[in-house]
């Protein structure tokens, strides 16, 4: 009983964190450009810089490689200082273009350019507010995803990455990534934005009730054959263990005890 009320603590948190955000990182574009390679972010769930490149990734619908890179981790921040020579994060790598990059603006800046349907990045996402709102969701967020798990210091990273399906603004797919980011667990994310104002609200109670029928040739037509029900997040998947599972409170436990 104290688990399943501490769980809900942590959604409730979430939840406010993602209203000072402003609701970024809730819809996405049914469209895609994903490019060939894959795109790369070394980065920590509770960095607010980092929050900033998420949820452009989230608006931009692309699909990610995270490394998570939390506060004291020993394994992809030694990464980050021999390829970029320093430090800081997020840390940027598209093949595609044969691009590296730190600092938010440049990394959103990039995005935009090469994924955005116009090639400019909007105003609103060059606003120094962003950050700020970005900042105040971590502190209210408990800074949870910011420091490494001690106890998996030593502990090697899962042959195949973890797959997860999330999106950025989502309150219960944070407690997973914020768990994925202090267990140093490297996730292939797979955005799943809203697309349309029918896709609004939680799979059971969904703004537009009946059947849920996804937008035709959208991005989330392809994931219901995927998950093989109505679309919802988080919906993690571990190759390792052949493990596929809903529900943040049964995947955090599982992460914990496969990985803790």
């Amino acid at each position: 009983m104290l688990k399943q009320i501490n769980h809900q603590l942590k959604v409730t948190q979430a939840l406010v964190a993602t209203i000072i955000g402003g609701g970024r990182g809730v819809m996405g574009t049914a469209q895609p450009m994903q490019p060939a390679k894959a795109l790369k972010l070394y980065e920590f769930e509770g960095c607010p810089f980092c929050r900033r490149v998420r949820e452009v990734v989230t608006l931009l619908n692309l699909d990610v490689e995270i490394y998570p890179c939390p506060k004291g981790g020993q394994k992809y921040r030694q990464v980050v200082q021999n390829k970029g020579g320093k430090l800081e994060f997020p840390f940027f790598i598209d093949e595609n273009t044969a691009d590296q990059m730190y600092e938010s603006q440049a990394i959103i800046d990039h995005l935009f350019k090469h994924y955005g349907r116009t090639g400019k990045t909007p105003a609103k996402f060059k606003y120094a507010g962003f950050s700020i709102a970005s900042t105040l969701s971590t502190v209210v967020g408990g800074a949870r995803g910011v420091w490494l798990n001690k106890q998996v210091a030593q502990r090697a990273a899962p042959e195949k990455m973890l797959q997860l399906w999330s999106f950025e603004a989502s309150p219960y797919s944070r407690l997973v990534r914020e768990v994925l980011s202090e267990l140093e667990l490297p996730y292939i994310l797979h955005n799943v934005p809203k697309e349309r104002w029918q896709d609004m609200g939680p799979a059971v109670m969904r703004f537009k009730p009946g059947t849920y029928i996804p937008l035709p040739n959208g991005k989330r037509e392809k994931v219901v054959e995927i998950m093989g029900r109505d679309i919802q997040v988080p919906y993690l998947v571990d190759p390792n263990t052949g493990v596929k599972m809903f529900e943040s409170a049964q995947i955090v436990d599982y992460l914990k005890k496969q990985y803790g």
